[in-house]
């Protein structure tokens, strides 16, 4: 089975279509979608790289082409009025999520709360509670586990590796050392994970059979 290791941070505008989009993608192929929170923000500062410093005109043009999207694709996408945001506490709810088994429900969960919405609360502890409970979880034991020394060393290690592995955005892909970055490059994904298939197909004989 092929893996599609997922970069994201919740506080990228384009990881929330890459979400819904990347999904279906990976069954089709049978593929193992293996999610990877890294703060995007220290990314951007290991690149000296800072979104709001770009041409105004440009961050208008980028809010209507969300929309586009949204309208394209179904998804009740609104920008939400607090943005950008701190993302570590949300980020190192996926990890504590991962580990109670419930990592799928905490992420469709804090996609729908801030990028439909508007609930920027998720960047509080009030927040990491009102999501624990929303999927079944005793909150106090969630927001401590989101808060513990050993979480906070785990995202930092994610977000290094990223950066080791040549990530520098998000959402971004690997398949093997093949990356894609951003939500527009799900036909460069599907057509990796076809030329993988066939190359096993390919590699299998017969003969080979036991």
């Amino acid at each position: 089975m092929n893996t599609i290791d997922f970069y994201w941070d919740i506080g990228s505008t384009n990881t929330y279509f890459a979400l819904h989009l990347i999904r279906p993608i990976a069954q089709q192929h049978g593929a193992d979608l293996a999610m990877h929170p890294f703060n995007l923000g220290f990314v951007f500062r290991h690149h000296h790289y800072a979104l709001q410093e770009e041409p105004a005109a440009k961050l208008r043009n980028r809010r209507r082409d969300l929309m586009r999207w949204a309208d394209k694709h179904g998804l009740p996408f609104r920008m939400p009025d607090r943005f950008p945001i701190k993302t570590s506490r949300p980020l190192r709810g996926a990890l504590a999520a991962r580990q109670l088994g419930v990592e799928t429900p905490y992420l469709n969960a804090i996609f729908a709360r801030y990028w439909e919405r508007n609930d920027d609360s998720i960047t509080e502890a009030l927040g990491m509670r009102a999501v624990a409970e929303e999927i079944g979880l005793e909150a106090d034991q969630f927001v401590t586990l989101c808060d513990s020394p050993a979480l906070r060393q785990a995202l930092i290690d994610e977000t290094q590796t990223a950066l080791d592995r040549g990530v520098f955005g998000a959402p971004s892909f690997l398949i093997g050392e093949e990356l894609f970055w951003g939500k527009d490059r799900m036909a460069f994904i599907d057509d990796e994970l076809t030329r993988l298939r066939l190359r096993s197909k390919r590699g299998r004989s017969p003969g080979s059979r036991r």
